[in-house]
């Protein structure tokens, strides 16, 4: 990514982005919380005073980040959502969508997930994570009538999405099957069997 510079040294453009951008190759090579906020502008080519107009601390920009990171996931459930009416098949792939997201957004998914940041600082990450809530639970409701169990169902089959999605990062599945593809397939494999459980457990 290229900065341009004014004259004066100060940063030309948009200085949000830039430093959003920075943070974010940071974090890819890093991890969430293996950089400073003088090191994100080091990176954007700005003076260190420069992210305040935008960002009270580093927190503050890692929570934009996230924030988009719930963006991204809504764009691609709802993508993977309309491939199909089935409501089982809707939620495997989810599960499969989730860690592909993982896999191929990794910077967003560690910020998203991993780096710490207290929602009660940041309430529109607590909003941002109920309304992707919102937008599954209308499909469990469509294989349990019992909202509790409708919640139950969809915490357990993104919990086990979000495992594939560690075990791939960690490569903790074995070496022939520690693959994106394989990972996906597992996790869709693994929505199956936990909505198998669940309507058994209701007949």
């Amino acid at each position: 990514m290229t900065v341009e510079r004014r004259p004066t040294g100060q940063h030309h453009g948009d200085l949000r982005n830039a430093l959003e951008q920075a943070a974010l190759a940071l974090v890819a090579e890093r991890g969430p919380h293996g950089f400073t906020l003088a090191e994100a502008c080091r990176r954007a080519g700005v003076s260190v005073s420069a992210p305040y107009k935008h960002f009270a601390d580093r927190d503050a920009l890692l929570a934009s980040l996230a924030l988009k990171g719930y963006e991204e996931q809504r764009r691609r459930y709802t993508a993977a959502l309309a491939e199909t009416t089935d409501p089982a098949e809707q939620l495997a792939a989810f599960a499969a969508a989730y860690v592909r997201f993982a896999s191929e957004e990794r910077a967003l998914f560690d910020i998203t997930f991993l780096a710490g940041l207290d929602k009660s600082h940041h309430p529109e990450l607590a909003k941002a994570g109920t309304d992707l809530f919102d937008t599954l639970m209308p499909i469990t409701g469509q294989i349990t009538e019992d909202p509790t169990a409708a919640f139950d169902l969809l915490v357990r089959i993104a919990a086990a999405a979000h495992g594939f999605a560690l075990f791939l990062q960690q490569n903790m599945l074995p070496t022939a099957q520690n693959n994106l593809k394989e990972a996906e397939s597992r996790a869709s494999r693994t929505a199956h069997a936990i909505i198998a459980q669940q309507t058994h457990a209701t007949d």
